[in-house]
């Protein structure tokens, strides 16, 4: 049995002692922290000489602290410190500690040949030094306070002494001074010199140590298992990304107590909701697991992880995976993962022109960013109607059956397959392409199929429409209102027809460029250059009523051309534009007047044939 280990089993045996009352130390070993179990010494070669100084970290199993071994142990093995809880990592002038209430220091530091003084803002130092130090190192006893501790080192080059905190809870600081004057007028002042070394520490009546504590641990999800907290960028944050049919999920942990210690062994239990497998590992990655519930006696003395699994092959699934460490709720997550592909849907489908080559595509129509090129977009999906890459996972062709006696098209594909599963991400669809013949027309049966490599289970999609049409020959142009007030949106609706009156396909240069002249409209999204079509033909663009240099109300003609459709008519729709106050003309006046009185006098002369008739 190592050392360590024994020293960790007394430890145990000590703090359950305490705890019945059987056993009564003064001040008690924390239990739970790093520093009570596994913590080693630093050597002062870490340091430099003159310039800093150590705290024992290696705390006494026998009720007393110790100085460090003289001569020659750089290591301060021997230095025993009691009651402390956490101490950081450093050696210099801004150090920190935690420790109980009367508990002890054990302090020690490379010098020098040169005189010496710890100097503390209260508790006191042992009132005798080491006498291991063989006469090289004499501490003036006689002139010793119980706050100043005073060496003349003369060929030493080691100092160690004890401090004891006070009994009152508070922020107390100890520090070294090197570099003294000589004995003689050392006493006078002993904060002369250089300050090697100063630590700050918090003196507290009990331990925080040894529970759990939500603020310094860790539990993230990841995909690849990374080991949690390792940069601050992952501590506590959790993946985006997907975990695909087959996959695994991971849950990351390290469980720390109020002092950023790891906790020791304990109960880990990880319960699954919905059937899923878990399992835990200490330090490693986890295997798949076989049931939905895992109880483990382990630590987080480095990390821990949680393997998160299908139970039901090519199924998808969402889970809510809880930890407990010894009873307390750690980490609380709900994953999921993609099962195959069970629906394919198309949308967002392109007018092909007539008789082109097969797999010609149009980047302009997709216009995602990623610079692919289809007629159509294909989404996805598992069963729960999670979206699903299928790039890896499966293979499109379409259903011969559904584009079978018809000549109008030719041929079916997917030229591009979903790589992303990302609601956001336009990746998340695969692109497709056809090929028309030289008739126009449509095809309202088309279908693709989906093969899942996985299981060969085939998925066919519902009948979509397919078109094919020639280019635009005719069109027509006409704004959404009769009439507007400034300050409204307008919007002019321009629609292709094809040499056989069917909607044109999509192809942007097959209109040429246009012109337009629309008075008191300030265009928003209209141009000159040829636009992109829609599946019905038509192309749609936005103006502002109203121009910079103000508006006139009253009726325009717009004018609206294609030039280079030879076949179609330059067309001039009418439209009437007000500022939205009172446009009452003096015109508008005198005829509501003249109405006014024929109608007077149609009921004057209704009365008057009443009167008669009696």
């Amino acid at each position: 049995m190592s050392t360590k280990t024994l020293r960790k089993r007394i430890a145990l045996t000590v703090v359950a002692a305490l705890a019945t009352g059987v056993l009564s130390v003064t001040p008690a070993n924390a239990h739970n922290t790093t520093v009570s179990t596994t913590a080693t010494n630093t050597s002062t070669a870490v340091g430099t000489i003159g310039a800093s100084m150590f705290v024992a970290t290696d705390l006494s199993l026998s009720g007393v602290a110790t100085v460090a071994a003289y001569p020659g142990d750089r290591t301060a093995a021997a230095a025993t410190s009691m009651g402390l809880l956490v101490k950081d990592s450093s050696s210099g002038t801004a150090q920190t500690a935690t420790m109980l209430a009367g508990g002890t220091l054990s302090f020690y530091a490379q010098t020098g040949a040169t005189d010496s003084a710890f100097v503390a803002s209260a508790g006191t130092f042992a009132t005798v030094a080491d006498t291991g130090y063989s006469g090289a190192l004499t501490a003036y006893a006689q002139n010793q306070t119980r706050t100043v501790a005073m060496f003349d080192v003369n060929t030493a080059t080691m100092v160690a002494q004890l401090w004891t905190a006070p009994t009152t809870v508070g922020s107390y600081t100890v520090s070294l001074y090197v570099g003294q004057p000589t004995a003689s007028t050392i006493f006078t002042a002993p904060t002369q010199g250089t300050l090697a070394g100063k630590i700050t520490v918090n003196v507290v009546a009990s331990s925080a140590g040894g529970s759990y504590s939500s603020a310094y641990s860790v539990c993230n999800t990841s995909t690849t298992n990374v080991v949690p907290g390792a940069t601050a960028s992952t501590a506590n944050v959790d993946s985006t990304s997907t975990v695909t049919n087959g996959g695994t999920w991971y849950i990351a942990l390290a469980l720390a107590d109020a002092y950023q210690n790891a906790l020791d062994d304990g109960n880990i239990v990880v319960t699954a909701t919905n059937g899923a497998l878990v399992n835990y590992a200490e330090a490693a990655t986890p295997t798949a697991g076989t049931a939905s519930t895992i109880v483990s006696y382990n630590n987080a003395s480095s990390y821990g992880a949680v393997s998160v699994v299908q139970p039901t092959a090519n199924a998808p699934i969402t889970t809510t995976v809880t930890i407990t460490y010894n009873g307390t709720t750690v980490c609380t997550k709900t994953v999921s993962i993609r099962g195959e592909v069970a629906k394919i849907a198309v949308s967002n489908i392109f007018v092909q022109d007539l008789s082109l080559g097969t797999g010609i595509a149009n980047a302009s129509w997709i216009d995602d960013n990623t610079g692919r090129a289809g007629l159509f977009t294909v989404l996805a999906t598992d069963s729960a109607g999670g979206q699903v890459a299928t790039s890896s996972v499966g293979t499109f062709s379409s259903d011969s059956a559904s584009l079978a006696g018809q000549t109008i098209v030719t041929s079916l594909s997917v030229d591009n397959s979903a790589t992303q599963t990302s609601s956001t991400n336009p990746g998340r669809y695969s692109t497709g392409i056809y090929t028309c013949g030289a008739t126009a027309g449509e095809v309202k049966t088309a279908k693709l199929k989906f093969t899942n490599t996985g299981t060969g289970n085939v998925v066919t999609s519902d009948a979509f429409t397919l078109r094919c049409a020639d280019d635009p020959y005719t069109y027509t142009a006409s704004w959404d209102k009769a009439s507007y007030v400034q300050g409204e949106l307008a919007t002019l609706t321009v629609s292709f027809l094809d040499s056989k009156g069917f909607p044109a396909n999509n192809k942007a240069a097959a209109t040429g460029t246009w012109t337009a002249v629309t008075p008191m409209l300030t265009p928003v999204s209209a141009t000159g250059s040829a636009p992109v079509l829609d599946s019905s033909g038509k192309k749609t663009y936005t103006y502002t009523v109203g121009t910079a240099s103000g508006m006139t109300s009253g009726t325009y003609t717009t004018i609206i051309d294609f030039p280079s459709l030879t076949a179609g008519t330059k067309q001039t729709p009418t439209i009437k534009v007000s500022t939205g106050g009172d446009t009452t003309t003096n015109a508008d006046v005198l005829k509501s007047i003249v109405a006014l009185i024929a109608s007077i006098n149609k009921q004057i002369q209704a009365l008057q044939k009443l009167i008669l008739k009696r």
